[in-house]
């Protein structure tokens, strides 16, 4: 695709005719291998009979999503580097722990097809914010690339932040229950149950990933594919919704046949919405031609089965004294969204000729509806490997003929009566379930770098400094404060450990040779307070302000080096009216103060003034800052 892109725009940018011409030959060359490659993916997208039950004859086949692929991922080199770097610490000890997370990485390319496999998974995904605030800082790049290909086009897609990561781990969550669902034993009902369950979570993962990450670059986690996918999931759990109804037997009574046929329209009319998803640019363009076709052929086949249920109810049954008509009229006004023009639902029910007319006509609409099927399921080449499908179709055909052989009349004229379309209802809608395994509580890794509220990649220390305690008097100076790290307050100025270079707000990381990062303040104190008159060393840390104040208006910075503007106190006398005898002088800049000498020097800048009698060199040392009579002094000019 980058060499077919590439010519395109060659093709463009040359003016030489035989250049064009070698490029039109090229571009022919790639777009057929193109076209080679997509129909293979497509065949291999198309491999249903890999997701399914072995042992399953009788069932419609359903359509699972494929695992993304990834490339591999080296951690050790830039962790151990971050480690050493960041953390102060040595990278080569913490070489188990990479190891584990490159081990569940690498298992995660190939779980299992079963509950296992979707805790690996969840686990990862789990542990991936962890390494993303221990590792992945705001302001610096770890080096790490990670690579996933679209699971439908094959194209890959590379990014050093972990957005990436999690969002693919998340589609192959849902990818998985996909697979658990089209596994399933659907001849029984705890099959159908857990093949519901497998797709009503696997919607409400995708439905996840949509509203969680918004910008993923691989296009089969766009928001438009993943509104589809989220349809073709609830969908495909509708399917098997009536198919657990309809697993016991479904009962040849009027009101049994009226709701089953509400249900089939069900099923029809989401997978019709799921045809019209599939059929928009750009998703017709990178969805598999057997996915839209096997929606299409789904909603023919379901709406056909519904109208063979509306005739079966109005063919095989007859308003008798004992039934209650006024619950049939009800029940037959509920299930169109209009009638045959000049007839009534007491009238279909109660004429007999009436009944007969429109229930032959909605057998006449099942007939071509699954002729329909038949019709577009052939024109498939995919489609045409799946023979229980074929099976299936055929069979419903042929019910639907038979049942209109049985009421044919040579006699009788044909009758042009167009059956209603069948609204749709079901009693049990298919909801997207969001699964509890998507947050699994992990062990971080890298728990010995300490609390992750502290000892974070966002976060920025001094390396570990060395402190020698020394009580006096039993008091070592401070006290302590917070949960773990403990917090170093209330520092006194002229103890020992002040003087030795403990400062207020350090974190102490270690006391003697006990590490105390995950340590409160009962535990470190207990380590202290037995210290003899030798002392003890203890290890702290700084933290460093992680954004430093940018430099204020009053100063610019050139060649690193900070160039300061001082302020200038011009200040004269009201009784020396004599202007040669006002005289400036220079006093020390707030901005430069506590510079050395020789940045103040260099970083100066002199302002003209009206001084005749000779100003003060400007390299002069400017003893104190302006007294406070002198800013009282309504003759001052700043």
């Amino acid at each position: 695709m980058r060499m077919r892109a590439g010519a395109e725009n060659l093709l463009k940018a040359t003016s030489n005719n035989k250049v064009k011409e070698m490029v039109l030959l090229e571009l022919s060359y790639v777009n057929s291998n193109l076209q080679l490659l997509m129909g293979q993916l497509e065949g291999l997208n198309s491999s249903v009979e890999v997701y399914q039950n072995t042992q399953e004859t009788a069932n419609i086949p359903l359509i699972a999503l494929g695992l993304k692929e990834t490339k591999e991922v080296d951690f050790s080199t830039p962790f151990k580097d971050f480690i050493l770097e960041h953390y102060s610490e040595d990278g080569n000890s913490f070489e188990d722990e990479i190891a584990d997370l490159m081990d569940l990485r690498q298992a995660c390319r190939t779980p299992s097809r079963n509950e296992v496999g979707v805790e690996l998974l969840a686990k990862y995904y789990s542990h991936l914010p962890l390494i993303e605030s221990r590792f992945f800082s705001p302001t610096r790049q770890t080096g790490i690339f990670f690579t996933w290909y679209d699971s439908f086009t094959g194209v890959p897609v590379c990014q050093q932040n972990l957005s990436l990561e999690k969002a693919s781990i998340l589609f192959n969550m849902a990818a998985l229950y996909s697979q658990i669902g089209t596994r399933s034993d659907r001849q029984t009902i705890s099959g159908l149950e857990e093949a519901i369950s497998s797709f009503q979570k696997a919607a409400g993962i995708l439905n996840h990933l949509k509203e969680t990450f918004t910008h993923t670059p691989s296009y089969d986690m766009s928001p438009a594919m993943l509104s589809m996918l989220i349809r073709m999931m609830l969908a495909q759990a509708q399917e098997c919704l009536f198919e657990k109804t309809a697993l016991p037997g479904i009962r040849n009574q009027f009101y049994t046949l009226m709701k089953m046929a509400q249900e089939a329209a069900k099923v029809s009319e989401i997978y019709d919405q799921v045809h019209q998803s599939m059929i928009q640019m750009p998703i017709k363009d990178n969805v598999p031609l057997f996915w839209s076709t096997m929606s299409q052929v789904k909603a023919n086949h379901y709406r056909s089965m519904a109208h063979y249920f509306v005739a079966s109810a109005l063919l095989d049954h007859q308003l008798g004294p004992s039934d209650d008509e006024d619950q049939q009229e009800k029940t037959l006004s509920q299930v169109y969204d209009r009638l045959p023009e000049g007839r009534s639902p007491l009238d279909i029910l109660k004429k007999k000729d009436e009944r007969e007319c429109v229930g032959k006509a909605h057998i006449r609409r099942a007939i071509l509806g699954h002729e329909e099927a038949l019709r577009i399921y052939g024109l498939c080449h995919n489609l045409n490997k799946l023979e229980i499908l074929e099976d299936i179709l055929k069979a419903s055909h042929q019910r639907s003929l038979n049942k209109f052989s049985e009421h044919e009349d040579e006699e009788e004229f044909t009758d042009y009566t167009e059956a209603p379309d069948i609204i749709s209802k079901t009693e049990h809608k298919a909801e997207m379930e969001v699964p509890a395994t998507t947050k699994v509580k992990v062990i971080d890794f890298f728990q010995r770098l300490g609390p992750l509220s502290v000892f974070s990649a966002k976060q920025r220390w001094t390396a570990p400094r060395t402190i020698q305690l020394k009580p006096q008097d039993r008091d070592l100076g401070f006290t302590l404060k917070g949960e773990s790290p403990v917090q170093v307050v209330s520092l006194d100025p002229l103890c020992p450990a002040a003087a030795d270079g403990l400062k207020e707000g350090d974190y102490i990381v270690s006391v003697g040779d006990t590490e105390c990062k995950w340590m409160g303040v009962s535990e470190v104190m207990r380590l202290l307070k037995d210290v003899d008159e030798e002392g003890i060393e203890i290890q702290v840390v700084s933290m460093m302000d992680t954004n430093p104040p940018m430099p204020t208006k009053s100063a610019t910075f050139c060649g690193n080096l900070p160039k300061t503007y001082s302020m200038i106190c011009l200040a004269y006398d009201d009784d020396d009216k004599n202007p040669k005898s006002r005289k400036v002088t220079k006093k020390s800049s707030f901005l430069s103060w506590g510079l050395k000498n020789k940045l103040k020097s260099a970083s100066t800048l002199s302002l003209p003034t009206a001084d005749h009698s000779g100003a003060l060199p400007w390299n002069k040392p400017c003893p104190t800052f302006p007294s406070s009579s002198s800013y009282n002094n309504d003759s001052s000019l700043y």
